[in-house]
């Protein structure tokens, strides 16, 4: 299952770099907002995967954020962000990822979070670790939010919910030594697990967003759960790091004043 799972993120990976820096106006369109795109990369990727998946596994059930839902009676579910980070892709800006992970009975089983324009493939089973690159990797041994580098994502702004939003940044920004915003929450989870940041957290997300990188962040021996530290991903929002900045943040992102 690992195997096919990386191989079907290199895949996916090689064919975004067939794309990368080559998209013009017209290989883009708005989605339900007009802040949201998607590109002809983004259906062209997600096509691929899901045709490789139903070569292999007939039966399972697919999720992805371009095709929605197909399937209803599988144990397994593959859920799929052909392109998480298209804003910074049609910029050509090497900071995007292509997503995959696996549930199984409605939990996160496996998942492959790939970064083709920076040469990073970070992987995760449940109960076998995380990887990158096929080296183990591990969170932050970061214990103090006034010592953490934290990234963050601004989804809900799609929705033109700015207030709420801004309103948390702000409380949560003199908390920390360093603030990062690249624009892809799956590479943010995954760079969360190799301790690259010392915490994530973001609102406004779906579950094709944060999939994958939340499997590879717990096995990365991160917490990841909610605003209010339950396990309502991603409606509730969406935090992951070390034990220490999580119930930090969780502290700072849950409060009513």
């Amino acid at each position: 299952m690992i195997e096919f799972l990386t191989g079907l993120a290199n895949l996916a990976g090689a064919e975004s770099l067939r794309y990368f820096g080559k998209i013009k106006a017209g290989d883009i369109e708005g989605k339900a907002t007009s802040k949201d795109l998607v590109s002809i990369a983004d259906k062209a990727i997600e096509k691929l995967i899901v045709s490789k998946i139903l070569e292999r596994f007939p039966d399972h059930d697919i999720f992805g954020e371009e095709t929605g839902h197909r399937g209803t009676k599988s144990e397994f579910c593959w859920i799929i962000d052909p392109i998480d980070g298209t804003q910074s892709f049609v910029k050509h800006h090497p900071y995007y990822s292509i997503s995959i992970a696996l549930y199984k009975n409605g939990t996160g089983y496996a998942g492959a979070v790939n970064a083709p324009a920076l040469g990073r493939l970070f992987t995760a089973v449940s109960g076998q670790g995380a990887f990158e690159n096929g080296q183990r990797i591990h969170v932050s041994d970061c214990t103090e939010l006034e010592n953490a580098a934290c990234a963050t994502g601004f989804a809900r702004l799609r929705e033109n919910k700015v207030e709420p939003v801004l309103e948390k940044f702000v409380r949560v920004l003199p908390h920390l030594r360093d603030i990062k915003r690249c624009g892809s929450a799956a590479l943010d989870l995954a760079m969360t697990a190799a301790g690259v940041f010392d915490g994530y957290w973001e609102e406004g997300l779906q579950l094709y967003d944060m999939a994958a990188g939340a499997i590879i962040c717990r096995e990365a021996g991160g917490v990841v759960t909610d605003f209010q530290g339950g396990a309502n991903m991603p409606a509730d929002g969406i935090i992951a790091a070390p034990a220490p900045i999580a119930a930090a943040l969780q502290k700072l992102l849950n409060k009513s004043e």
